[in-house]
């Protein structure tokens, strides 16, 4: 049975990841930072991304990112295993990424699924990310 905290956890930690995915998919760089620790790493590799900093993954996100005219983040099957301030998830996430058509021809849709692979520590603000990581599986271009 869980306890009270466990829940609590859990539901905080769900939650920053939805937040995550709002947060890039309407380009809030600001709540995207706040959702990381200070020394994050963010590992985008399994798609072509960097690995590094924070700052490099936003700075990277808001030069690739345009080229969308929408994107969605869904996640979903999130497992999180608590370890007192600390816990590791892996959650499923399915991208479609709108592309912009072309004169006269059918708008295009790339559609990423992959897992997040995250370590998460409990800080003076809440949850936070401390590394982040893909891991790949699939990626399709319709259209």
């Amino acid at each position: 049975m869980l306890t009270l905290r466990e829940m609590s956890d859990r539901m905080e930690i769900q939650d920053l990841l939805v937040r995550y995915a709002h947060a890039v998919d309407t380009r809030d760089w600001a709540l995207f930072r706040g959702l990381f620790t200070e020394d994050a790493v963010v590992d985008y590799t399994a798609f072509g991304g960097p690995r590094g900093p924070v700052e490099q993954v936003v700075a990277f996100l808001d030069s690739v990112l345009p080229l969308f005219t929408a994107t969605q983040h869904l996640v979903a099957n999130c497992a999180i295993d608590l370890d007192g301030d600390r816990a590791t998830a892996r959650t499923m996430c399915h991208n479609p990424m709108a592309l912009p058509a072309e004169a006269g021809a059918e708008p295009r849709l790339l559609v990423c699924g992959l897992w997040y692979r995250d370590t998460l520590l409990r800080t003076a603000d809440g949850w936070r990310l401390r590394e982040r990581a893909e891991d790949k599986a699939y990626q399709i271009a319709l259209g």
